[in-house]
């Protein structure tokens, strides 16, 4: 077996043969890890919700995409709990506060975690909420509508919590998308939870890891020839796997070529640059059309990478059944579903090899937990976007370590542009290249409240 081969074979991995356990809920679960009863946990009823506006100019963001983090959305019970997340990579969709304090303040954590993610969808048209576990999909989620795709053939988008031009459309705005409110909340109550019983949220769901392999995400960057000495960073700093998000496809000096062509150039000098024995991915953010995304698929068949992450526009079903049917490389497809119940047509159908998710579009820890449950029954991976801010990447942490079939942590590349002054504990591989999971609990890295206190703009409530 070649060393490519071997590769793709360690990326895709093989489920674990004791799956993580199944969310019934969570307050039970969370007593029964740590050996006490529910009715002898603290008071877990909301006192308050309240957004810490903190200064951001004083760590380093990387554009738009990372530069959250500012907006601290908090949670405080009865006993003096407080549980946190990150809003700002959001936008910081207005009216969280109001959200939280509808819908959570004044209710007790036992009685609202299980069902926050299917609190109506304010951004969901029509306002439809999504039904509760083990439903069938809902009629109210919309027809599925009958349309032409690049690959010739009829294409199928969901129209009820399926966002598709998700990338370009803000959160709270009232355009289909998922609810990040109610998913601020899911995390902030998770990283509760936790804390109330002293155990890191992975545990309480089952998990077993005590690592995971990372590898370098890299930035969209500006020539073809940056990609090489990116990627051999990367592996210098001891990551032992690295993403190519494509940049321009253009080279620093000549003519204009078509990107999608620059783009194959990058697969090739990647793959030149670490050699034969080193895993890489690509992440092509919905960019090609049918024959760009074949073309390419091709250049990744060729060179050995073991992802083909979002080839084309989620919405284009058909095309993405067509494609998987002429490509080795496993197409990643997920990270713009906005409806854990969009999945499953998507898998049936044979439209993902692998299953992306983004945990605040899917309902936080407890929807993430789900789709990636439902990946592992079909003998499926699941790898969670863990690009984002601190927390963004903290919550997706926890996730990959509870599910069996999560496989590798997605480092934010350069890695430092993820850490924030509030947070001692920085994202960072040991020498063998692994992540370590957190002791701490909840969502595994506590706010260092001195900091905070320094950085404080104001305190919404």
């Amino acid at each position: 077996m070649s060393a490519r081969e071997l590769s793709r074979r360690s990326f895709l991995g093989a489920s674990a043969a004791a799956g993580a356990a199944v969310i019934a809920h969570p307050v039970s679960m969370a007593a029964q890890s740590a050996g006490v009863k529910p009715a002898d946990l603290p008071d877990l009823t909301i006192k308050e919700a309240k957004i810490y506006n903190l200064d951001p100019t004083s760590w380093r963001n990387a554009g738009a995409g990372l530069s959250g983090g500012g907006e601290i959305a908090t949670m405080v019970t009865a006993s003096g709990i407080e549980g946190n997340f990150t809003l700002g990579n959001r936008g910081n969709p207005p009216g969280w506060v109001d959200f939280a304090k509808a819908n959570c303040v004044g209710r007790n954590l036992l009685d609202i975690l299980p069902t926050v993610s299917y609190i109506p969808l304010q951004n969901r048209p029509g306002g439809g909420a999504a039904p509760p576990a083990g439903a069938a999909r809902p009629a109210g989620a919309g027809p599925i509508a009958q349309g032409t795709n690049r690959a010739g053939g009829a294409r199928r988008e969901f129209v009820g919590g399926f966002n598709p031009g998700f990338a370009s459309r803000p959160h709270g705005t009232g355009t289909p998308g998922p609810n990040v409110h109610a998913a601020a909340c899911d995390f902030i109550m998770w990283d509760i939870l936790g804390k109330a019983v002293n155990r890191p949220v992975y545990k309480i769901l089952g998990g077993t890891k005590e690592k995971i392999l990372a590898y370098a995400s890299s930035q969209h960057l500006a020539t073809i020839e940056d990609y090489g000495p990116d990627v051999l960073k990367a592996k210098a700093a001891g990551i032992k796997a690295y993403k190519i998000h494509p940049g321009g496809g253009q080279h620093k000096g000549g003519s204009a070529i078509p990107s999608y062509l620059g783009h194959i150039e990058e697969i090739k000098e990647v793959r030149n640059a670490v050699g034969d024995d080193f895993t890489l991915l690509y992440d092509a953010v919905q960019t090609y059309n049918y024959y760009e995304a074949l073309r390419v698929g091709r250049a990744l068949d060729e060179y050995g990478y073991v992802s083909f992450e979002d080839p084309m526009q989620t919405t284009d079903l058909e095309a993405l059944i067509e494609l998987r049917k002429h490509l080795d490389v496993p197409t990643e497809v997920g990270e713009f579903l906005t409806d854990i119940y969009d999945y499953g047509e998507y898998i049936k159908r044979d439209a993902m090899g692998i299953v992306r998710l983004i945990t605040d579009n899917v309902g936080g820890i407890t929807g993430s937990f789900r789709v990636g449950q439902l990946a592992d029954t079909f003998g499926m991976p699941c790898t969670p976007h863990n690009w984002g801010a601190f927390y963004d990447m903290a919550a997706a942490f926890q996730v990959e370590l509870a599910l069996p079939n999560c496989y590798w942590f997605e480092m934010v590349w350069p890695w430092e542009y993820a850490d924030r002054p509030y947070v001692k504990e920085k994202f960072r591989v040991d020498a063998d290249g692994y992540v370590l999971a957190p002791t701490a609990p909840g969502l595994g890295y506590p706010l260092d409240l001195a900091v905070v206190d320094k950085l404080m703009i104001r305190v919404d409530r």
